[in-house]
């Protein structure tokens, strides 16, 4: 990419027509609703729509104005277009053969997102292996209850920004100054973004060596006016000394500037006194979201609002009608018999063991049923999160594991889901592998008691929640 891109302003990029590849997906979909609402204009397709999956999306994006083709390379008609599709898009792809052949410019999701992100005059970029997305829509939501009317690029739907005529509110478009964004380190693009503040909630594996990252988060760190950084994390808080400014936070380390205390864990959700130690005012927090892990995703979203000049006291009181993320330990309800369904978006270790630890937090018995996202991920990380599921769940929980989603191509498909219950059966743990996933709710069913919570896990799939919604009906 051209560094002439970098320097785009919003009113820029409204000036000229894009086209997006797969307009659909999670990281898509929000970046078209924001240049939308610069005033672009956007067309796109998805082979989602051309298979029939999620069509009342399709037709709500229909409806808001944007122009949907098939994923045949009709939507490409000339030059002046610039395609939109992420790095993993084959060439062979009927919309890439066209623009090369047109000569139409093509940005990555990334350098897109990226673009808009520095074009804003205050960027708040959330960075971390894990909690970005949440940590994205808590800082979205203080933002706007401040009044800033921020813009919020988010991989997740936000829910209390969701309404009947926006259903998939993955994105906000403000008239303010304040961008708020994930931002991605595994395929390296974090180097593209510009913040004055940056967010560091957590440096773990999952993509790229710790070397990588320490260096990717530590280059992250110092390009930004102010970080906000988790000090409970070792090597997010060794990568202090790179940051210009500091904010910082964390339950145990007594050196963090804003901590919390008395915290108590409720089924579906959870308070604490947030302590602001570089004045000693402490804050009544009270989540409607469960987990010890979005206590710590709270904390770094009122260090990154206090970083951009939001009191502590303000954030907080915010973060009381802060309802979630769509498939984030996101409760579909509870069936007369009482077993209450759960859909989740855990799809790696950290993620899925986030999940069971706020479920194993109450009694109960557990149903986990897993969906992998692919057979590449399930090869990579399988190990692992078999461990995780064994050792988070008890002797009478349940772990239920479908065949991965695939999507066409050419994969390695030798290696699937039964490996993975072969290796929780090994720890001594309760799994079943059931291929396809209509079964998997028959099973279910079949075997739900009163009392039990099921969660429905998995990523890259939208029809998940649907599943997760029929089940909840047929219990």
């Amino acid at each position: 990419m051209t560094s002439e891109h970098h320097d785009l302003h919003a009113s820029d990029l409204s000036g000229h027509p894009w086209f997006f590849c797969g307009i659909g997906g999670s990281g898509m979909l929000p970046l078209a609703l924001i240049l939308k609402g610069h005033g672009a204009k956007v067309a796109g397709s998805d082979r989602s729509r051309d298979q029939g999956r999620t069509p009342e999306k399709f037709a709500w994006l229909e409806s808001l104005g944007f122009e949907l083709h098939s994923q045949d390379g009709s939507g490409i008609t000339g030059a002046e277009q610039t395609l939109v599709a992420s790095a993993a898009v084959e060439d062979t792809v009927p919309e890439v053969v066209r623009a090369k052949e047109f000569g139409c410019p093509r940005m990555s999701r990334a350098q897109l997102l990226a673009t808009l992100f520095n074009a804003a005059p205050f960027g708040i970029a959330i960075g971390g292996t894990s909690g970005k997305s949440t940590v994205t829509g808590m800082t979205g939501w203080i933002m706007t209850h401040a009044g800033r009317d921020p813009t919020i690029m988010n991989g997740a739907v936000m829910k209390n920004f969701a309404s009947p005529d926006a259903p998939f509110a993955s994105a906000r478009v403000g008239e303010g100054e304040v961008f708020v964004s994930e931002v991605d380190e595994s395929d390296g693009s974090i180097a593209l973004y510009r913040p004055k503040v940056a967010v560091l909630g957590n440096v773990s594996l999952d993509h790229k060596s710790l070397e990588e990252l320490r260096q990717l988060f530590g280059d992250f760190l110092a390009r930004s006016d102010i970080s906000a950084i988790n000090l409970d994390d070792a090597e997010t808080a060794a990568l202090a000394p790179h940051a210009r400014a500091l904010v910082t936070f964390g339950i145990s380390s007594p050196d963090a500037q804003i901590g919390a205390s008395d915290v108590i864990e409720g089924p579906t959700s959870l308070t604490a006194t947030v302590l602001d130690r570089r004045d000693g005012t402490s804050h009544a927090l009270a989540l409607k979201v469960p987990g010890r892990h979005n206590l710590y995703n709270a904390l770094a979203a009122i260090a990154a609002a206090n970083a951009a000049g939001v009191s502590v006291a303000e954030a907080v009181a915010a973060l009381g009608s802060f309802v979630g993320l769509a498939r984030r330990f996101d409760i579909v309800g509870t069936s007369p018999s009482g077993v209450t369904v759960i859909d989740d978006f855990g799809h790696n270790p950290d993620k899925v063991s986030a999940t069971l630890a706020t479920l194993k937090a109450h009694p109960g018995r557990v149903i986990a049923f897993f969906q992998p996202h692919g057979y590449g991920p399930l090869r990579q990380m399988g190990h692992e999160l078999a461990e995780v599921l064994a050792t988070k769940l008890g002797p009478d929980d349940v772990t239920i594991l479908c065949d991965p989603v695939y999507f066409g191509g050419t994969v390695d498909r030798s290696q699937g889901s039964e490996r993975i219950v072969r290796l929780i059966e090994a720890d001594g743990r309760l799994a079943e592998y059931v291929p396809s996933r209509e079964d998997c709710a028959s099973r279910i069913v079949e075997i739900a008691r009163p009392g039990d919570r099921v969660v429905v896990m998995g990523a890259r799939d939208d029809t998940l929640t649907v599943f997760a919604k029929d089940l909840l009906a047929r219990l």
